[in-house]
């Protein structure tokens, strides 16, 4: 079976001050485009059966500066909906709930174009995602590349390994990075987290 390829986008202004950034759609910043642009040896020989890409300009951006021009933007892959958490940090948060996590508590509400997602919601859509790059997988046509978010790759990533959403809390993942899911002896395996080429 080939691999599952993970590439978080490049740094963004909010990635970089901490603020969580689900549905807003914020460019790279010129360290994110220097990031993206650091993929590009790791993926130059490679040639993916499938890219798919979040439909955020960031996500997008860094497809392309890695040299994965054929990304075909999907939407289940963009980034956890914060909802009325939606560019606030995690410290803000704090201040009012102290115990807060997203991974446990969710988000509030946001408006319309923020409705906020649940853990489920999020795993619910990582789950049709690697439906669709399983079958690929598993014809072994080829690696399959996912170019997304640093919350939703986590929540996709336990998924994969049959733990529940919640579980994405135990896999850290940078921006700029690659990261391989694939199997050993017939069952899901981390093979490489958080690479830089």
């Amino acid at each position: 079976m080939s691999d599952l390829l993970l590439v978080r986008h490049g740094e963004t202004a909010w990635s970089a001050n901490g603020r969580h950034t689900g549905l807003t759609d914020v460019p790279l910043t010129a360290r994110g485009v220097e990031e993206a642009l650091s993929l590009a040896p790791y993926f130059r020989d490679r040639r993916p059966a499938l890219v798919l890409t979040s439909p955020l300009s960031r996500a997008v951006a860094t497809a392309e500066l890695a040299g994965l021009s054929e990304g075909v933007p999907d939407p289940d892959l963009h980034e956890w909906d914060y909802g009325g958490y939606e560019g606030i940090t995690t410290a803000e948060i704090k201040q009012t709930r102290p115990d807060w996590s997203l991974w446990t508590d969710g988000v509030p509400a946001g408006d319309a174009h923020h409705p906020g997602e649940s853990a489920a919601q999020v795993g619910a859509r990582a789950d049709r995602v690697l439906a669709r790059a399983g079958k690929v997988l598993r014809a072994d046509g080829g690696d399959v590349v996912l170019v997304a978010h640093g919350h939703f790759l986590r929540v996709l990533t336990a998924r994969y390994l049959g733990l529940d959403p919640q579980d994405g809390r135990l896999f850290l993942l940078r921006t700029g990075t690659v990261s391989v899911l694939s199997t050993e002896h017939g069952l899901p395996v981390v093979a490489g987290w958080n690479t830089r080429p």
